[in-house]
């Protein structure tokens, strides 16, 4: 059995005209995991986003690791690389001064940009980018919101920590990631609609989670709801039925896999 990589995703909220909205990727097809699928931004852990010379706002390492039940270097890494994914692949920061106060307002000048490319070559570390802005990562602009970790007969596995955040005021999420071929503001059930109708494919944690997140008015109530039941670590089994293929979860929630419909 292969080891699951630790990552870490970030489901980006915000209030739109038609509801609570969530920012989401359609993965580039051909990219060796989830091509084509509808995502959220996120990704693998970098040793680097343990480091300990991060500067930090809000809830603590240790508070994190209670929340995710994983060590104190694992919950700094993950909560790392929520942030540092959300800035690579959508172009927001969450951070701001160090002392819990004003979160970063703008970070789409050019010289942001260079410093976003750096993060993506790794030439640079979110520690020495917050260190260079004067700047310390915002934990408490996090939610903990669920747990699932890839099934033990598939390739490439990964156990990864899901994360609910409030868009921050003054910045807008943009299509800068080249990993994804469409970024799109979506209510959870305009998602979930076009999923079952084949336009929209998407794996079971991705389905489980925006069924979750249709619950919530607002973002203020998604945030307070986070995470929306008792964090367990949710890996799925799947079944072939004559009405398709439908992935089964632990407490006996079944999730029907649409079929996308051809390009």
């Amino acid at each position: 059995m292969n080891p699951p990589r630790q990552a870490a995703t970030v489901l980006l909220l915000r209030d739109g005209r038609r509801g609570l909205e969530v920012y989401l990727l359609r993965r580039t097809r051909g990219m060796p995991f989830a091509g084509g699928m509808t995502a959220y931004p996120g990704g693998g852990v970098d040793p680097r986003d343990g480091d300990v010379e991060t500067a930090w706002a809000g809830p603590s390492p240790v508070q994190w690791a209670a929340a995710f039940s994983c060590s104190e270097r694992a919950a700094r890494e993950l909560v790392c690389a929520a942030v540092r994914e959300t800035f690579e692949e959508a172009g927001v920061l969450l951070a701001g001064a160090p002392d819990g106060g004003a979160v970063v307002p703008d970070v789409t000048g050019d010289d942001w940009e260079e410093q976003r490319q750096a993060l993506l070559t790794r030439e640079l570390s979110l520690a020495e980018l917050l260190a260079d802005r004067g700047l310390a990562l915002r934990s408490d602009l996090l939610r903990p919101f669920a747990h699932w970790v890839t099934p033990p007969e598939e390739r490439r596995r990964y156990d990864t920590k899901f994360f609910a955040a409030a868009l921050p005021v003054g910045q807008e999420a943009r299509h800068v990631t080249g990993e994804a071929d469409e970024a799109s503001w979506l209510t959870p059930e305009a998602a979930l609609t076009e999923m079952r109708g084949g336009t929209r494919p998407m794996l079971p944690p991705t389905i489980h989670t925006l069924g979750q997140l249709a619950a919530f008015p607002d973002v203020a109530a998604a945030l307070a709801g986070s995470p929306p039941e008792p964090l367990q670590p949710i890996s799925p089994t799947f079944e072939e039925q004559p009405d398709g293929r439908w992935a089964v979860l632990p407490d006996g929630t079944r999730i029907r896999l649409v079929v996308p419909l051809p390009a």
